[in-house]
């Protein structure tokens, strides 16, 4: 079986309001460096065999909190970045949801491409195709993906099957882990935006082999 985790980062360090996306220089907020510390010790029971995480450095460094006494670096991966959002990049909410666009990417994104930017759509397929790479490398075990929260959503409706017009329905916290297993080409959510206790998600201790008699 494979079991990957796809993690949100940490609270970051920007105002409330505005769209950063891939603004670069965005890193965790103190309160989000004690998010990633608290999640990178809700995983210590589970055994990680890699780690993938977007470019940013929001999600990097809570990709080192994860990795902070393990023997794993982590491998970064542009195709589960953030949404491309164009000329939407670094605006207001306050100002966005003036247009008319706003409203298509609330009720029917798989319609929703920002100008000067990228589809929904788009953003799906490119973090779901990064994530197949990702498990055709590693056939049983358990991998972390350190994402964002519309990449996450995207990727929760896919291995669902759900249209991609209703992902705005799914809600990702940061510094969560969503976990999907896969046996064979068949996946099965098993936790969605979890910040509580991962000890479930070690593996199983197998039983003492009986003893030969003699």
């Amino acid at each position: 079986m494979q079991l990957v985790l796809l993690i949100r980062h940490g609270l970051a360090d920007y105002k409330p309001g505005r769209l950063y996306g891939w603004t670069p220089g965005v890193h965790l907020s103190a309160e989000g460096r004690d998010e990633a510390k608290r999640l990178a010790e809700r995983l210590e029971p589970v055994k990680l065999n890699a780690l993938y995480c977007s470019p940013l450095e929001r999600c990097c460094e809570t990709a080192d909190a994860i990795l902070a006494g393990r023997k794993l670096t982590k491998q970064i991966v542009e195709g589960i970045g953030e949404v491309k959002y164009g000329s939407w990049q670094g605006k207001t909410f306050k100002s966005l949801v003036k247009t008319p666009l706003w409203r298509t990417v609330q009720l029917v994104p798989s319609q929703a491409t920002f100008p000067g930017g990228e589809s929904l759509l788009a953003m799906q397929t490119r973090g779901v195709a990064a994530v197949e790479d990702i498990r055709k490398k590693h056939k049983t075990g358990t991998v972390a993906i350190v994402t964002h929260a519309d990449m996450i959503k995207a990727l929760v409706a896919h291995y669902l099957g759900m249209h991609l017009d209703l992902f705005q329905r799914i809600h990702v916290e940061t510094a969560s882990v969503t976990a999907i297993a896969f046996a064979g080409a068949f996946p099965r959510l098993v936790r969605l935006s979890d910040t509580g206790d991962y000890s479930k998600l070690a593996p199983p201790v197998a039983p003492p082999r009986p003893k030969k008699k003699t």
